[in-house]
Parts: structure tokens; sequence; C-alpha cells
């Protein structure tokens, strides 16, 4: 129980991160570009915080890790972060969320079995039947038009996300390896913001406001939270998983944005979570 409560907390904070964005972008509040360095650097703030009180407390180093796997974390990371801003600057924002999350759950389930994880047969039916609500939920309408390379910007997004979870398999050290993360990005950031500074920044106080929200509480904190479940998940458990944040993010849409529920989102709502929950079920003793 304690396991799906954590599991639920860091899906809402990752549902959150697409509701920010698309409060903060789509109505020009903030660029697209701008709004990922500023979620960027926040992050890596806030992290960079917490990892010298924790040092200061006695109850941890400032070790790096490995730089390997910093690399990776990092390059990930930032892959995640600019494609999955810049493509929600003309992609439907549910659109956006299936080739995101449906992308992320190819990677994970690909690295597990590369990695041989075993992949228990109510796995790829709890994740056929969440991937079959997304299908239903996102589906776009006659008419709708797609733009192939924002489309590929959220794809990539969706691999860079994917790699960076399972990059955190086997981390000994949940916050410090997400803020090592945060911070090796933050190096090509700081020199992108430097950029947009000298260029003049397209945003306003609410925009910022957005990113910095997104960036320190539900990405830098979230981010951290993900890492220390990770191990206890599975990647294939965890990439059925994130398939609950486009329906989480919907239903906050609802209250913040004020998008309809319709009967579809429903439906939907109850295939995804039924099939998340199935795939979460213990192996039978």
């Amino acid at each position: 129980m304690r396991l799906f409560l954590l599991t639920a907390l860091t899906m809402t904070a990752f549902a959150a991160n697409s509701v920010l964005n698309r409060m903060g972008v789509g109505p020009g509040h903030i660029g697209a570009v701008e709004f990922a360095v500023v979620r960027l650097l926040a992050g890596a703030g806030m992290l960079a915080l917490l990892l010298l009180a924790r040092a200061r407390g006695g109850r941890g180093r400032l070790s790096t890790g490995a730089p390997g796997r910093r690399l990776v974390g990092a390059g990930s990371l930032l892959l995640y972060l600019f494609g999955f801003s810049m493509a929600y600057g003309a992609l439907d924002a549910g659109v956006g969320a299936l080739i995101l999350f449906g992308t992320v759950q190819i990677t994970m389930f690909a690295g597990a079995l590369a990695l041989r994880e075993e992949v228990p047969a109510r796995r790829w039916v709890g994740a056929g039947l969440a991937f079959a609500g997304l299908l239903w939920l996102f589906a776009p309408g006659e008419g709708a038009a797609l733009s192939p390379s924002h489309a590929a910007m959220m794809a990539a997004a969706g691999l860079g996300w994917g790699i960076y979870s399972l990059s955190a398999r086997g981390a000994a050290d949940p916050l410090g390896a997400t803020a090592w993360n945060f911070l090796f990005a933050g190096v090509p950031g700081v020199l992108l913001a430097v950029a947009l500074v000298a260029r003049g920044i397209e945003a306003d106080a609410a925009g910022l406001s957005l990113a910095i929200l997104s960036g320190a509480v539900t990405s830098g904190l979230g981010y951290a939270l993900w890492y220390a479940i990770l191990p206890a998940l599975g990647a294939a458990r965890a990439a059925v998983a994130q398939l609950s944040a486009p329906v989480i993010a919907a239903f906050g849409g609802l209250v913040l944005i004020g998008e309809p529920v319709t009967p579809r989102l429903v439906v939907a709502a109850l295939m995804v979570l039924g099939g998340v929950a199935f795939a979460s079920l213990p192996k039978r003793r």
C-alpha cells in the first residue's frame, strides 16, 4: 500500500508538469524554451539546497557518483525537458500525452527485456489495457492536424524520460543521483539562459512562476521520489504506472483550465487505472 501511495503521488507530480506547462506556454505567458530553462534551473537549485542541507547534517556526501551514469541522466533529462516544452507549442495536449507516455512505455519495456527482467503476463495484459485506454481517450478526431516535427519532439521527450528512468535502476542514493543529474544538465541550461537574456526573455510573471513551480516542486522533488521508488517497481511495472499520468493530467485540466469531462474520458480513465492496478498485482506465492 505504501508503494502504491508513493507511486500515485509521483504520477500526480508528473501530471502537474503537463498542466503547468499548458497553463504557461499555451496562453503565451512564457516561451517553450524559456519554460524548459527556468524549470531546469529551478529544479537544480531546489535539489542542490536539499543536497547541501543533508551534507551539513552529516547524513550524506556530495559525491557525484559514476560520471558515466550522471552524463546519461543529464543528457536524457535535457532531451525530455526541451522536447516536452517545444512539442506543446503545436501539439494538442491529448495527442502529445499519448505520444510521450506511449514512447516511455515502449522504451522501458524494451529496457526491461534487454536487462532480462522478468515481465509476467499480467503486466503485458495490464499495459495493453492501459494503452488501449489512452488510444480511446487521446485519438485525434476527424480533421485533426498533427505536426510531424512536433510529434517527433514529443517522441524524443518520451525516449529521454524512458532512458532517464532506466538509468535510475540500482541508485544507492536517489536524492543525490537526481540532484547531480539536474546540476550536470544545469551547465548547458545556464549557458542557454544567458543567451535568452541577451536576446530578450519572452515571459511574464505568471509564466515564470509556473515554470519555477514546475521545476522546484513537481520536477525536482517529484523526480527524487521517483528515483527512490523505482528499484521497488522495476522497469516494466514503472512503465505501466506512468500511463496513469495523462489521465490525471486530464482531470487536472478540468479543475485548473476548465476542460470538460466527457464519457470518453471516464471510460478511458477506468481502463488506464484498471490496467495499472492489474499490472501492479504482486506475484502469487
